[in-house]
């Protein structure tokens, strides 16, 4: 059994900045957003607990007081987060109006489709003027109504990221453009991560260029907490069944919600019932369930205390379910002691509130990197008494017997490379510009020689707020993820492989603005990603192999290191020798099929290989550099003759 390997460690500096309210009652974030209230279509990008519920309410009173609106609709995408749009007094805390909900347009409670779309329609030709609705009910009314009907209207939409530009398969895109085409409604789009897990955009690129973006990223909001200092994402693998290792990760002196994986997945048992008794057993004995909430109450096996345990697994009593729901929504989010572990399979992540919570402990790979802020988000609030918080991911080793030992290290791979992006997401950002002699030093700058900024509004606005979501869209990507684990060289990854990524992104982009961007993606990554020292007043940052001074750092430097292989090394150091042999049999076995521009790209390399080797390179070569080449050179032949003959054919058709 390996160890629990944490490859993200981030200390905050506990300001209190992004808690602290104004003299309107508004935190950092909120204040940011109220800035932008007058645009017709809003996006905001903000973590988990920065308050972006209560963003909304400020910039649709405004919108109701002084814009000429005259409805407001909330969309959530489940019932149990409609409470966060519940009546609130503002005016106590100096804002100029309270925002007020009625029961009848409280549509987020118990009761038919049929019934919830009559209320909608009442409440738009009626006189009140606020209303919070699922996003299923939103989706029945737009079949409903022409679009015109919402004229007048802000439609804000909580979880901006359920929305997908594949309009065919995405009812609530395919509605959400039309009523954005067909009325003057308002948007406001909220998000706390805004890629989705099927790398389908969110928005298409012109519809996105409507919006206006606020982005309040991680670091913002963690090191303006009060009490919260630090965070770590950390990884355990394990051989055999998962609940055998539960215990070996399970903290029972930590407030944790356990995620178990899906039926469907790998990991699982296939009988979650019985899972959850086997994680029931890891704890202790049980002594009671107490009737009125379903908390089970649970006497540990090592100190003899009472723990509370919530399980949300078990479906098959819905009423006893909904008590445990209500109960930890009034009672264990206000008082510590209501609840101490929180078992759950599909619930407990988007919008719940637990700030309480300390240990995220998640099994199975998870393939969407929203799922996986979704659940860092539960347990990154801010809460007196909590000073650090963390997330493991429970993982299988591959085994040499499984029948898909590749699928089983792609996903090691994919569920490390996700935490390095995260570490980059919770770290400082910096600006890069380019170094020029007798530059100044800026606090939060890095100078690299040959460095290409932004040189148009559009890539300024991607640096400014899209760079985590496209990382995310390359880590996505298949062949990327297995670039991570070495088996294609950096400069193809990073020269190559991201250039095709942003350009299907974003294809409205020209080839200079797509450098500028490539070149703030590797960059950004690998120094977030490096291994920094300070040594005296320098600063030292590991790349390839050895440190260089971060000041005298170039982008050809920086284009030599493949910016997250150090999933790959992660990995290594976190199994026995054995898995780690085949893992890298596993990788050494993966044959990435060449595309026209990766294999044209390698041309000057392998000449220059030849020149300095004098012989073409060996395809049987240990040398994975060498190997690449070889393979490149062999596509580069078999892709000659293919056209020779192909002409050779159409040259005889013409004959006859």
């Amino acid at each position: 059994m390996s160890k629990t390997e944490n490859i993200v460690d981030v200390t905050y500096s506990q300001t209190g900045a992004s808690v602290h309210t104004d003299a309107l009652g508004m935190r950092e974030m909120q204040q940011r957003v109220f800035e932008k209230r007058d645009a017709q279509h809003l996006l905001v990008k903000a973590p988990p607990a920065s308050g972006k519920s209560r963003a909304l309410m400020f910039v649709a009173l405004d919108k109701l007081y002084n814009q000429g609106r005259k409805k407001v609709i909330v969309a959530v995408p489940e019932r149990s987060i409609g409470a966060s749009f519940a009546t609130t007094p503002l005016t106590k805390n100096g804002f100029f109006a309270d925002w007020e909900i009625k029961d009848e347009h409280n549509l987020c409670t118990p009761g038919s489709s049929s019934g919830k779309v009559k209320a909608f329609v009442d409440f738009l030709n009626g006189p009140d003027a606020t209303l919070v609705c699922t996003h299923a009910t939103l989706r029945y009314a737009f079949e409903k109504l022409a679009p015109e009907a919402f004229n007048g209207t802000v439609l804000a939409i909580d979880e901006f990221h359920h929305v997908s530009a594949d309009t065919e398969s995405n009812r609530l895109g395919a509605l959400l453009r039309d009523v954005m085409a067909g009325s003057d409604v308002h948007i406001v789009a909220m998000t706390g991560s805004y890629f989705r897990g099927d790398s389908v955009p969110v928005l298409s690129a012109d519809d996105e260029a409507q919006f206006t973006p606020v982005t309040f990223n991680y670091y913002d909001q963690l090191n303006g907490y009060e009490h919260l200092k630090s965070l770590g994402i950390g990884h355990h693998f394990y051989q055999g069944r998962y609940t055998d290792a539960i215990s070996e990760v399970l903290d029972l002196d930590k407030k944790t919600i356990l995620h178990i994986p899906s039926v469907n997945a790998n990991e699982s048992t296939k009988d979650k019932i019985e899972e959850v008794g086997f994680i029931i057993d890891a704890i202790g004995e049980v002594v009671d369930t107490e009737e009125d909430t379903g908390i089970i109450r649970i006497r540990r096996a090592d100190t003899g205390a009472i723990l509370r345990v919530a399980d949300l697994v078990d479906d098959t009593n819905q009423k006893a379910r909904a008590d445990t729901l209500h109960y930890l929504s009034t009672v264990a989010s206000k008082q510590a002691d209501a609840v101490d572990i929180i078992l759950a399979l599909g619930m407990a992540k988007e919008g719940f509130d637990w700030p309480f919570a300390e240990h995220a402990l998640t099994v199975g790979y998870r393939s969407s990197l929203t799922e996986v802020i979704q659940i860092i988000g539960r347990v990154t609030r801010d809460s007196p008494g909590k000073t650090h918080t963390q997330f493991t991911n429970l993982i299988a080793e591959p085994d040499a017997s499984q029948t898909e030992v590749k699928v089983s290290v792609n996903n090691m791979l994919k569920a490390i490379t996700a935490s390095l992006l995260m570490e980059q997401v919770l770290a400082q950002n910096f600006t890069f510009k380019a170094k020029r002699d007798g530059d100044a030093p800026e606090p939060g700058t890095l100078r690299i020689k040959g460095f290409k900024e932004p040189s148009t509004d559009r890539v300024k606005q991607i640096v400014d707020t899209d760079l985590n979501d496209l990382k995310a869209t390359i880590l996505q990507d298949d062949t990327f993820a297995r670039a991570a684990a070495g088996s294609i060289d950096p400069e193809t990854t990073n020269k190559v492989l991201i250039p095709k990524i942003i350009r299907e992104k974003y294809p409205d982009l020209t080839e200079t603005e797509i450098e500028e961007i490539r070149q703030q993606v590797v960059v950004d990554s690998v120094i977030k990603n490096g291994e920094v020292r300070t040594v005296g007043d320098q600063r030292f940052i590991k790349m390839s192999e050895k440190f260089v001074n971060i000041d005298e750092i170039n982008i050809n430097l920086i284009d030599s290191v493949n910016p997250f292989q150090r999933a790959f090394e992660v990995m290594s150091k976190s199994v026995t020798t054995n898995v780690l042999r085949i893992i890298t049999d596993a990788i050494s076995a993966t044959r990435i099929e060449f595309t026209e521009e990766e294999a044209l790209a390698l041309v000057p390399r392998i000449k220059n290989w030849i020149k300095v080797n004098g012989r073409k390179p060996d395809s049987r070569a240990e040398d994975p550099t060498e190997k690449r080449h070889a393979e490149a050179l062999i596509w580069l032949q078999r892709a000659k003759q293919k056209l020779e003959a192909d002409k050779r054919a159409t040259e005889m058709m013409a004959g006859e």
